[in-house]
């Protein structure tokens, strides 16, 4: 059977995954099994970059067939819905850079050698996954809630959706597996913060469902 390791930075994301595969998780983060199936593991991070980095390298030891992290994540483009899923196929780590009075200077252009800019890898054929629209992401430490800053980001990146982990995850994973990829649900636009415009339970709902799907469906 395949080795599935499920990444995502809160309990709450995922709580619906972790009713129906019966896991039990005792603290805010860390690597908990499945009790009906040890071939299922779920990472619990903490929220940013850094606590995604911090737990993978600490807990992430063996080699999974599948490696894949779930969560919400805002969107900047109208023609994504809420509560829509993405396959964010590429992620950056925005903030790197440097401020050169008004202007901001990428990383790819200060010449200190590696990247910001993360893939996926996805090796196997999963028709599930290749169906959801591909997008791409930037991961913040802040995420976009001021007119001028969206205005921005989106001139420099022309990103899909944000979140504060996905770059990490995807830079995390290098050694742990040939298929790694990130599904996300899209709970709100970025904007003007205003939680009432938003749908948690809907992107979640969605999420969770179609990844229960794909876990049982790559068990077959």
């Amino acid at each position: 059977m395949p080795k599935f390791l499920i990444v995502a930075a809160t309990k709450q994301e995922i709580q619906p995954l972790l009713t129906h595969f019966n896991i039990n998780v005792t603290s805010e983060d860390g690597l908990f099994m499945c009790d009906n199936d040890p071939d299922i593991s779920i990472l619990i991070t903490g929220v940013g970059m850094v606590n995604t980095a911090y737990n993978m390298g600490r807990y992430s030891h063996n080699l999974f067939d599948y490696v894949i992290n779930i969560g919400v994540c805002g969107a900047f483009k109208r023609d994504l819905k809420i509560g829509e899923l993405v396959n964010v196929t590429e992620d950056v780590l925005s903030e790197m850079g440097a401020e050169d009075d008004l202007m901001f200077i990428k990383y790819a252009e200060m010449g200190l050698g590696g990247t910001n800019i993360f893939k996926n890898n996805l090796v196997a054929n999963i028709p599930a996954v290749n169906s959801l629209k591909k997008v791409n992401g930037i991961t913040v430490n802040k995420v976009h809630g001021n007119d001028e800053s969206v205005k921005n980001i989106v001139a420099l990146f022309n990103p899909d959706v944000e979140s504060m982990e996905g770059a990490a995850f995807l830079r995390g994973c290098r050694r742990l597996s040939e298929n790694y990829f990130q599904i996300r649900a899209i709970s709100n636009y970025v904007e003007k913060r205003d939680k009432s415009k938003w749908n948690m339970p809907l992107a979640i709902n969605n999420l969770n469902s179609f990844v229960v799907t794909l876990i049982t469906d790559l068990n077959k």
